[in-house]
């Protein structure tokens, strides 16, 4: 039952990222989704959490607006799981863009951003653990020049958002430090 709800969620928001690409590999954006949420999966099986990873992008990069994802997800899930669900997505959802503060440079948006996730809920860094994980290993492998200014932007998120799950925040740190380390020496 949890799998063939995971499998309509999944397909939305691969409907809802539309033609988005991931940025290195040119594959549909929703490899990330789902890699973030099997990457989860070894340290909870709790639905809304699961359920969030593969949509935690679609608030933020997408035309969806939350009343419909939250209508979508009670048309699958039970109404508690469907308002978690929609409010972890809300947690993990960047507030801090630069279309809404075009006047602030990316080290001051990033700033706020690291700010506000160290509020968020447990279940939420959690999330975000395994969403560093995956970006920190795509950027690391595509991305050298980048990639050393997005490993030092995660780890000071890491440092300020440690209420998650332990060993999932042990693996981050470990793939963001060792992935730091690989770029030294390039």
């Amino acid at each position: 039952m949890m799998e063939e709800i995971l499998i309509k969620i999944r397909d939305y928001a691969d409907n809802a990222h539309g033609n988005q690409m991931r940025k290195y590999t040119q594959e549909r954006y929703i490899v990330h989704p789902v890699r973030v949420m099997e990457t989860l999966r070894g340290y909870t099986g709790r639905l809304p959490l699961l359920a969030t990873a593969l949509l935690h992008d679609v608030l933020e990069d997408t035309p969806v607006k939350a009343p419909e994802m939250l209508g979508f997800l009670k048309g699958v899930m039970n109404d508690t799981e469907a308002e978690e669900t929609l409010n972890l997505v809300i947690e993990m959802t960047d507030v801090f863009v630069k279309e809404a503060y075009p006047e602030l440079n990316r080290k001051q948006r990033k700033q706020l951003e690291r700010g506000r996730i160290a509020l968020t809920s447990a279940n939420a860094q959690t999330i975000k653990y395994a969403d560093v994980i995956d970006n920190a290993i795509d950027i690391t492998t595509h991305d050298h020049n980048f990639a050393p200014h997005y490993l030092k932007e995660v780890l000071a998120i890491l440092k300020v958002a440690d209420k998650g799950n332990a060993q999932l925040y042990a693996k981050a740190m470990q793939v963001v430090t060792d992935s730091l380390n690989a770029i030294k020496f390039q």
